[in-house]
């Protein structure tokens, strides 16, 4: 039996991301296991994201952000990034004024740019 070798782009299926629904009210000692079950995520996974479902974290405070923050800085280390889904505008208004940019679901993801690439060169000046 033989196998012929197929022509042009090979045909990969997306995965979904994976979901991790966030409870309620956050509770201190439940911010060890969700970051550890982030983790378990994206070793789990070939997706490098974990879309965080926040629609029931309960009102927006101190303790939603460093939940937030604490989940964002686990899946980085993992080599992956958190995406948030259905989050509440006033969520929204203190992750803003507390500074920390997160992924929304839906919205494009930024990049940062390459290192080493200048962004300006003079006329008759070489690239470095």
């Amino acid at each position: 039996m033989s196998c012929r070798a197929r022509r042009g782009l090979l045909i990969v299926d997306a995965k979904t991301p994976a979901v991790l629904v966030l409870p309620g009210p956050v509770a201190k000692d439940a911010v060890a296991g969700l970051c550890a079950e982030v983790r378990a995520m994206l070793a789990g996974g070939t997706a490098g994201t974990v879309v965080c479902d926040v629609a029931g974290i309960g009102p927006p405070g101190l303790a939603a952000v460093d939940l937030l923050a604490r989940l964002e800085v686990t899946a980085r280390r993992a080599g992956g990034r958190i995406r948030l889904r259905d989050p509440d505008p006033a969520l929204l208004a203190l992750l803003r004024f507390v500074g920390l940019r997160l992924q929304m679901e839906g919205e494009a993801e930024e990049r940062e740019p390459a290192l080493g690439v200048e962004e300006e060169v003079e006329p008759g000046q070489p690239a470095v």
